[in-house]
């Protein structure tokens, strides 16, 4: 009988555990270079998991992540025994990732993706002054606040839910757009949008309140405005063990 995946390739954390829970792995199961495989075995965190997604962004490679890390969430159980048994049966999670667009004070452009999160966050003590523009209409005029982030819901459980943002269901179709300890309006909390809007944020003098613009991490400073919406072309592929794909551990995590 043919098999779902017929070359693995294994990738790890720089830790000790992951480490050695690969090559463990690589003993036992025969593998080929990354570039050469059809799903990528990755053993480590959920730092691990976002890499290795970025890595392969594009190419529709699938992702089934062991954790060898600290939390784990967008990871699996790790056995060493089965590892053919549970590929086969494993549930396929498909997200997309936000696209940002940065212009800066010089007028430059730069272009990154995110997995979880875009964010904004002031560069010093003053604290930042943006606009906000969904689909080409300003909603808030004014945002003092040391920021100001937008969460994908694979995202919505990182620093989204940190900064007082909510959890979103995988299957929801909605990005949190989320202020970051805002000073005024006081009461300004997290907004709840639907997946293909287009959102743009202009920071009020820059040079004065220089800002800096993340898209996971990656990072740029000195930034006059940011676009960012979620990349549709773009598949990024996990797997997980039956019964504990993304919409499960949503679920959990919203009960606690």
């Amino acid at each position: 009988m043919a098999r779902r995946f017929n070359q693995i390739a294994f990738i790890a954390s720089p830790t000790p555990d992951a480490r050695e829970a690969a090559e463990m792995l690589m003993q036992r199961y025969d593998h080929v270079p990354p570039e050469e495989a059809d799903v990528v075995v990755g053993l480590g965190g959920d730092g691990l998991m976002l890499q290795a997604l970025h890595r392969f962004m594009g190419t529709g490679k699938p992702i089934y992540g062991m954790n060898r890390g600290t939390v784990g969430f967008l990871m699996n159980e790790f056995h060493l025994d089965d590892l053919i048994e549970r590929l086969e049966v494993a549930q396929r999670s498909i997200v997309h990732p936000l696209l940002m667009v940065v212009t800066d004070v010089l007028g430059l452009t730069h272009t990154a993706r995110a997995v979880n999160e875009v964010y904004m966050l002031r560069q010093t003590h003053q604290t930042a002054k943006l606009k906000i523009s969904i689909d080409g209409q300003v909603r808030l005029p004014e945002l003092i606040a040391d920021g100001v982030l937008a969460a994908t819901p694979v995202g919505s459980t990182a620093y989204n839910l940190s900064v007082g943002g909510p959890i979103l269901p995988i299957s929801s179709q909605l990005i949190a757009l989320t202020p970051i300890s805002a000073f005024r309006p006081r009461r300004q909390g997290s907004v709840l949008l639907p997946n293909h809007a287009r959102i743009r944020i202009e920071v009020k003098d820059p040079e004065y309140r220089p800002v800096a613009a993340v898209a996971d991490h990656t990072e740029f400073r000195r930034v006059a405005r940011v676009e960012t919406q979620l990349d549709r072309s773009t598949d990024l592929v996990m797997l997980h063990d039956p019964g504990q794909g993304m919409d499960e551990r949503i679920l959990r995590e919203q009960f606690g």
